[in-house]
């Protein structure tokens, strides 16, 4: 399995990359949460916590990677259960975006939410099935679905972010402020 061994640097950085990508949208889902505003548990189900899958699904690559595997036949057989796990996930974060009434999703919300997860969740599906006859070229697959969830939680912690600070609080301040001292 030397071809396996090429990739660790990669999914050191990936792994890395993942598990501080972790932390920091903790401490921001904090910051946030000390804020007045708009709550909705259906919102932090449909835009929330699949950022923090994401995040957790490159780390988890990164470490199955990274582990002495004796045969292809195995982690093939994991990448396949994690691809088509994904898939379902993926399914219904699609299903609780379209529920949830707290925010209209836009094209945007579409694609890094529900069409590009799929994607990336798929092609570990087709990359495990593809690894007993083409171990080199499922590798690229492997290792191009991890970066595209590392990816998505980026944009989808940006954009989180961003509507909290830039939406939800210039709502706040336009709401009339009573005075302390009434």
């Amino acid at each position: 399995m030397t071809e396996l061994a090429k990739w660790d640097n990669f999914y050191v950085i990936v792994g890395s990359a993942a598990g501080a990508l972790i932390g920091l949208q903790f401490v921001v889902l904090t910051l946030i949460a000390q804020t007045p505003r708009k709550s909705s548990a259906e919102a932090g189900a449909a835009f929330g916590s699949p950022t923090v899958v994401h995040f957790g699904a490159a780390l988890f690559l990164s470490a199955l990677l990274h582990a002495p595997w004796q045969s292809v036949h195995e982690v093939a057989a994991l990448l396949g259960i994690f691809g088509f796990v994904g898939v379902v996930y993926s399914a219904i974060v699609t299903r609780r975006m379209a529920k949830q009434r707290s925010y209209q999703p836009v094209f945007e919300d579409w694609l890094f939410h529900a069409v590009l997860p799929l994607v990336a969740y798929g092609s570990l599906g087709v990359s495990a099935m593809a690894a007993a006859s083409h171990f080199r070229q499922a590798l690229f697959g492997v290792g191009g679905a991890a970066l595209l969830l590392l990816y998505i939680g980026l944009h989808n912690s940006w954009d989180a972010v961003s509507y909290h600070v830039l939406v939800v609080h210039s709502e706040r301040d336009k709401e009339p402020h009573q005075d302390e001292n009434d």
